[in-house]
């Protein structure tokens, strides 16, 4: 079943006090509709000015400090906890209002954000979520201060921090295999490693000057049994990748990461979602061995030529699947359709993605043979382009929901040389072959 985006149950709130500014602030946090993001909202201003939550307002300059977004002269500072948690907590959309500049630092953790969001609780909304997936290794390199960042492609979203850089106060590491593990990293605090008198005084005086209770965490010992070190650039990790505006599957291993190297290489990976955005097209690899070739599609299907219009299943998993259709003049509807300027209809198109969709259904039963698939409505049904003897369509559909008394309802796109050519979603029932629909 696909992944639907979340929200939480009912606006809560917090109070705490700025890292920077040192002022108090208020922070409530509401439901949001969906598609909405992460949205950061100044009620101390009369406008109630926004910003969203995305790398195109990240301020490049002082990346020290965190995560800075500005929009029209308008700042929000420190948002890496909070926006931590929010991913952290499996959430898509969430409105924040703030009556001041920066977010409170609590105590240097997304623990009470996390907290509050458990207590309040989450709920599903109705549309579904987007991810984006890593396909191909990514490798970033900064070798002036020895970090790397390489990414690899999986079906989950993870993550995983080596630090070793060549002092006696950093040998750590700390990995985050799913997300239901994020409220025990939530409690990872802000961290400053003194090991010079400079940085020591420097410590000492914002410490002396902070005027609520703030803990900071202080390490000289390599082996801090915690990995505290590691486990907090975790959690602003997150809080970076929070920026890229839609969920991520892929294995990230950051080494010896630090802002600067981690903000190249956002703006390295928004690049590639861009392009992808772009073009919006799934990649394909044609060329391998098909899961499921003509005759055991005949097997599945009730459907048989000329009304057969797979070719083959180069894709299957428990809620997708993948199909091909190659179009050639041969094909009946030619005949008519149209003599002098052969097209397929748009309707032998939808049946096409259909019968993708009937053999991801009926190949989860014990014996598909002796079951047919029937349409019972058609939705947001669009045709962009030209079909024409000599394409390959390849269909990719989803099962977007298994309801009740055999009725299922599915999601479905066609693509042509890269290009989108149909697409629409379809409910239908499964029905034994001797029954009555």
């Amino acid at each position: 079943m696909l992944e639907k985006q979340k929200t939480i149950a009912k606006k809560f709130s917090l109070q705490g006090f700025g890292l920077y500014t040192r002022k108090k602030v208020t922070i409530t946090f509401k439901p949001a509709p969906t598609y909405t993001g992460f949205i950061f909202v100044r009620t101390d201003i009369k406008e109630k000015p926004s910003i969203k939550a995305h790398y195109s307002f990240l301020i490049k300059e002082n990346i020290d400090k965190g995560i800075i977004l500005e929009k029209n002269g308008l700042k929000i500072y420190t948002i890496e906890h909070v926006l931590a948690a929010l991913t952290g907590m499996d959430l898509d959309n969430v409105i924040i209002e703030l009556n001041n500049i920066e977010i409170p630092i609590m105590d240097g953790s997304s623990k009470f954000f996390v907290e509050a969001i458990q207590k309040v609780g989450i709920i599903e909304q109705n549309e579904i979520r987007k991810y984006h997936s890593i396909t191909k290794i990514i490798s970033y390199e900064n070798k002036k201060t020895g970090g790397e960042i390489i990414v690899l492609p999986s079906k989950k979203f993870e993550i995983m921090i080596v630090i070793e850089y060549n002092s006696k106060y950093f040998s750590q590491n700390a990995i985050l295999k799913d997300l239901y593990q994020f409220p025990k990293l939530a409690n990872s605090k802000i961290f400053y490693c003194i090991h010079e008198k400079k940085k020591q005084k420097k410590f000492l005086k914002i410490k002396k000057n902070f005027m609520h209770s703030l803990f900071y965490n202080t390490f000289f010992d390599q082996d801090h049994k915690f990995n505290e070190i590691a486990k907090h650039i975790l959690l602003d990790i997150i809080g970076f990748l929070t920026l890229m505006e839609i969920k991520l599957k892929g294995k990230f291993i950051f080494h010896n990461p630090d802002n600067h190297i981690i903000m190249q290489f956002l703006k390295e990976l928004m690049n590639q979602i861009q392009i992808l955005k772009k073009k919006n097209i799934p990649e394909f690899d044609l060329k391998k061995k098909p899961l499921l070739d003509i005759k055991s599609i005949m097997k599945i299907l009730p459907h048989k030529p000329p009304f057969l219009l797979v070719d083959k299943i180069i894709d299957l998993t428990e809620n997708s699947i993948v199909g091909v259709k190659n179009v050639t003049m041969n094909e009946s509807f030619f005949t008519g359709h149209f003599p002098k300027e052969p097209i397929m209809p748009g309707v032998l198109q939808i049946e096409a993605l259909a019968q993708v969709g009937g053999i991801l259904v009926l190949n989860k039963l014990s014996h598909p043979e002796l079951y047919s698939t029937y349409f019972l409505k058609m939705d947001k049904v669009k045709f962009k382009h030209k079909i024409i003897p000599g394409d390959i369509i390849i269909f990719q559909v989803y099962l977007l929901e298994f309801m009740k008394r055999g009725i299922v309802h599915m999601q479905g796109k066609g693509y042509v040389n890269n290009k989108l050519v149909v697409e629409g979603e379809v409910v239908a029932k499964i029905v034994k072959n001797y029954e009555k629909l």
